[in-house]
């Protein structure tokens, strides 16, 4: 029986992707086979580390939502608005994506700090300084995260069905009416894609975190930053933490994939 030609590998191909394979999953089974697996309970159960983790996942909510409360709108616009400068909004809207995470921090440090462009006025006015605080770590994370979900949603917005929108607006239904009962419907599975990719960049971020927010624990000690710090000092503590990181970013990668991605490739 003949094999379908889709389902061979040409030979010269396959070397490659198995470097490539080997390349990619290699340190992952350095860290798994590294790991201090009976001492686990006890590296993960001290006081530092479950604040890490609580602030780490706390912030990493936060800045899902900030994301889509203000991203939703902003990927309307992109997907929808004729507008000119469209197309540079959209280019640098997606600049945090290709930026490297430190120089993010010091753009936020020069925009929202005491002597920023904007936040010197609150600083002088109430006295409230942003950087280095909780707050600090939820805004540094969105401005690197928010990215993911504006180009998740735009995509989807540009690719959904516009014939339900119009007949929608036919029956009279008026514009925000019908983005909440039909568009939103129509792009739900790539906007909790888009979440969940938001989600879990923002729990991994470190650069623009330790330069806009410091590294201070139980208030601004993500679990990226303690892995960093463990690692100079208890290395076990650094692969134990690594290994929640892991596990986190393997379940969100496996409900994307099975579920929300999937179906996302069907609008």
């Amino acid at each position: 029986m003949k094999k379908d030609a889709g389902e061979s590998t040409p030979w010269p191909m396959r070397v490659p992707a198995l470097v490539a394979a080997v390349f990619l999953l290699l340190p992952l089974a350095g860290l798994l086979v590294r790991a201090p697996w009976t001492d686990l309970p006890t590296l993960l159960s001290g006081p530092e580390a479950r604040m890490a983790l609580r602030l780490s996942l706390i912030s990493a909510t936060a800045a899902t939502g900030l994301s889509l409360f203000f991203g939703v709108p902003l990927a309307w616009v992109l997907a929808r608005s004729r507008r000119p400068g469209v197309s540079l909004l959209r280019a640098l809207v997606t600049l945090p994506l290709v930026l490297p995470p430190v120089v993010g921090g010091v753009a936020l440090l020069l925009a929202l700090g005491r002597n920023g462009i904007v936040g010197r006025y609150p600083y002088e006015w109430f006295g409230f300084s942003l950087p280095f605080t909780t707050w600090a770590v939820i805004i540094a994370e969105t401005f690197v995260a928010m990215p993911f979900l504006v180009v998740t949603v735009e995509g989807a917005l540009r690719t959904a069905d516009r014939g339900l929108e119009e007949a929608a607006a036919t029956l009279g239904s008026k514009p925000f009416a019908t983005f909440r009962r039909v568009t939103l419907p129509l792009i739900a599975p790539s906007l909790i894609a888009g979440s969940v990719l938001t989600w879990a960049r923002a729990l991994g971020e470190f650069g623009a975190t330790i330069t806009f927010a410091g590294n201070f624990p139980g208030t601004t000690q993500t679990m990226p930053l303690k892995v960093y710090l463990a690692m100079q000092n208890d290395p076990d503590a650094a692969i134990a933490l690594s290994l929640v990181l892991l596990l986190v970013s393997v379940a969100a990668l496996a409900l994307l994939r099975d579920r929300w991605l999937n179906a996302g490739a069907r609008l």
